[in-house]
């Protein structure tokens, strides 16, 4: 294939995984099941623990597979194009954290996203899915040891590159790209997480199920 056709097929890739990562499904089903906006309540993030917040579980279950599943989709497609012109694992772990980066950064809702722990799940799953369920069942003994959703969140962000290199050349083969985009969404993790890190130490951060003060608008 022509180097000029490879860099646009890897572009348009590239812009597709931004976009399916830009759909944000906390403010989609908050809207189809006639509840507020996530962005106007809570901590004003547009993400599932903020949805949770609403009381409606079937509001935030939805939310959670539904910005899980577009990490997947985006990875899944970019993995068939990359094996169609043997583009390689470079162009996936690209659309990977385009897919992340869009829901942080969301075109649809004024670049102001969520933090992204679920869509990193579903980039995981789609790159690795033996250390996405690592991480899932890391935030899951977190999150019930401790309650508190964030808490889970970094320790998972901070674990997934790490079991990814742990298990490399052993379950999988190692690739510098995909080390390289996973370190970058677990420092993004973390550092969307920075206000709530905060709130950790002065012993303020809410736990799962406990809702803030629609006054507080520093995103968890």
């Amino acid at each position: 294939m022509a180097f000029a056709s490879s860099i646009l097929i890897s572009l348009i890739v590239i812009l597709a995984a931004y976009l399916i990562g830009s759909v944000s499904f906390a403010v989609v089903v908050s809207r189809t099941m006639g509840l507020k906006d996530p962005r106007t309540f809570g901590s004003g993030n547009p993400g599932a623990t903020n949805v949770l917040r609403t009381g409606n579980k079937k509001a935030a279950i939805l939310t959670l597979v539904g910005d899980t599943f577009k990490g997947w989709l985006a990875v899944f497609l970019a993995t068939l194009i990359a094996s169609e012109f043997g583009l390689g694992a470079a162009l996936v772990a690209a659309a990977a954290l385009a897919a992340f980066l869009g829901h942080l950064f969301p075109v649809f809702l004024n670049f102001k996203g969520g933090k992204g722990v679920a869509t990193a799940l579903g980039v995981l799953a789609g790159l690795e899915p033996f250390v996405a369920l690592a991480t899932l069942a890391t935030w899951l003994i977190v999150a019930y040891a401790s309650r508190y959703s964030s808490l889970a969140a970094v320790m998972a962000a901070i674990f997934a590159p790490l079991y990814y290199l742990f298990g490399a050349d052993i379950a999988w083969r190692l690739q510098g790209s995909t080390t390289f985009v996973l370190i970058i969404i677990a420092v993004m993790l973390c550092y969307r997480h920075s206000a709530n890190i905060t709130r950790l130490i002065k012993g303020t951060e809410p736990k799962i199920g406990k809702s803030k003060t629609t006054g507080n608008k520093t995103k968890p």
